[in-house]
């Protein structure tokens, strides 16, 4: 029996035992169960995430001073950093978590988390009714829920890997981004129908604005449910997972070759990511001069194929090998940024700029599709969600989650194309990293193979 993308269902059932966290027999049925409630539970996670970023445009005038659009998108992005500087603090301790108590459980208290961050911010009342209040319970949610993300990508990179057997580990660990993207693709389609059909323009940023975080918060009840029903992975449950890794203080004496490649790796991938999702909305707006309504759908028919092309990039890596690929991300990163970058800023054909975005999106496939799966092979069982988590997380805070904040601060001051050209450069030294670092699918510790 086969399943999506030519997959036999029987290439997930068995495996051998080894030291390094290897996978025992378990059947398909169970496997096919643990993977989708995992995925589940991520789509929800990153759809709170989201919702931030897609609504940002309507909620920022109720939570901060009067001012212009810039000023006021600019508080809102300086909130949406202060998220992602706290992701190292919930890689920290939900990888210490996964590594010692099981993926299934750091997975299921995150996505809790995230649901008490959501319900804070459709709650809090404006500036206007509580003063200074406002934004520092919008910050507040923000820390929960960046601690909650922080927590959420090493185990559930360390999850889905662990549940997937080697010669399609690429395919299944890619479906972490199909998740993530899905996510994104729903808060967008909330923001759609609400736009669209339900409320005006007054309306959402009224008021409208709390419903997508309201529902995100119900979503998230329901994925702790779903979690609580996964299997942990036999990786965990083996001898050498169970022990427990011995904290940060050991991952940096034992691993620290492979905390600067998943340094490393993740820098141009996490610039280029946020470029082009969640700022991308922003860019067509405030800069290319389209309309809000224009500028969400475009981004989310991009968003859409990009989800759709993670499988097909993962698939290849599981033939090609997990470094061609990043190496193609790396190089395209580096050539077509700025010209992407320039012609969407002065594009307003909507089927011009969606091309340019698709073509940007594209490359990024080279890093998303596989990127989880690579840093889980680097790191041996015991330590691996934690090996995973905290310098991926450190990696997101400094350049990921700051990517929105630097692009708007230049243009405020008159430079906007410097901003082309940091992606560019960030993408430039990932590639130095591609091209030094061995191929994770011959070299895996994942089964000790």
């Amino acid at each position: 029996m086969r399943i999506a993308g030519g997959y036999p269902l029987a290439e997930l059932s068995s495996a051998s035992v080894g030291p390094n966290g290897a996978v025992p027999a378990t059947s398909a049925a169970q496997r096919l169960k643990s993977i989708f409630g995992g995925s589940v539970g991520n789509l929800v996670e990153w759809y709170d995430w989201y919702v931030y970023s897609a609504f940002s445009l309507y909620f920022a005038p109720a939570f901060f001073p009067a001012g212009d659009s810039t000023a006021q998108l600019l508080n809102a992005a300086a909130v949406f950093a202060v998220g992602f500087i706290v992701r190292p603090i919930g890689g920290w301790l939900m990888g210490l978590y996964a590594d010692r108590h099981g993926r299934k459980a750091a997975l299921t208290l995150s996505v809790t988390l995230m649901c008490a961050g959501s319900l804070l911010i459709a709650l809090t009342p404006g500036y206007a009714t509580i003063g200074v209040l406002s934004p520092a319970l919008l910050v507040i949610a923000r820390i929960v829920q960046g601690v909650s993300l922080g927590g959420e990508y090493g185990t559930s990179a360390t999850y889905l890997s662990e549940m997937a057997t080697r010669p399609h580990r690429g395919f299944y660990s890619s479906f972490q981004y199909v998740t993530l993207i899905m996510g994104q693709l729903v808060a967008l389609a909330v923001l759609i129908l609400l736009q669209q059909v339900f409320l005006t323009s007054e309306q959402l940023e009224s008021w409208g604005w709390r419903i997508p975080f309201a529902i995100g918060g119900l979503l998230a009840v329901a994925a702790v449910y779903l979690r609580r029903g996964i299997a942990e992975t036999p990786a965990f449950n083996s001898a050498s997972a169970t022990a427990g890794g011995g904290g940060v203080a050991h991952l940096i004496r034992a691993h620290p070759r492979q905390i600067l490649v998943v340094t490393g790796l993740t820098l141009g991938g996490t610039v280029a990511f946020y470029t082009f999702t969640t700022y991308a909305q922003k860019f067509l707006v405030n800069t290319s001069g389209w309309s809000k309504d224009d500028a969400t759908l475009i981004s989310a028919l991009a968003l859409l194929v990009f989800m759709l092309l993670q499988p097909l990039f993962g698939a290849l890596s599981d033939r090609w090998g997990r470094r061609p690929l990043l190496i193609g991300f790396g190089i395209g990163g580096m050539l077509m940024t700025v010209p992407i970058l320039d012609a969407l800023g002065r594009t307003s054909d909507l089927a011009r700029g969606f091309l340019l975005m698709l073509a940007a999106l594209i490359i990024v496939s080279g890093y998303t599709s596989i990127n989880a799966v690579v840093k889980a092979e680097l790191f041996p069982a015991e330590i691996r969600a934690l090996g995973v988590g905290l310098p991926y997380a450190v990696s997101v805070s400094l350049f990921g989650g700051t990517a929105e904040y630097i692009a708007l601060w230049l243009k405020s001051i008159g430079h906007e194309q410097w901003f082309f050209w940091y992606v560019a450069g960030c993408c430039a030294v990932s590639l130095c990293v591609y091209l030094a670092m061995r191929d994770t699918r011959r070299h895996s510790l994942i089964q000790g193979d």
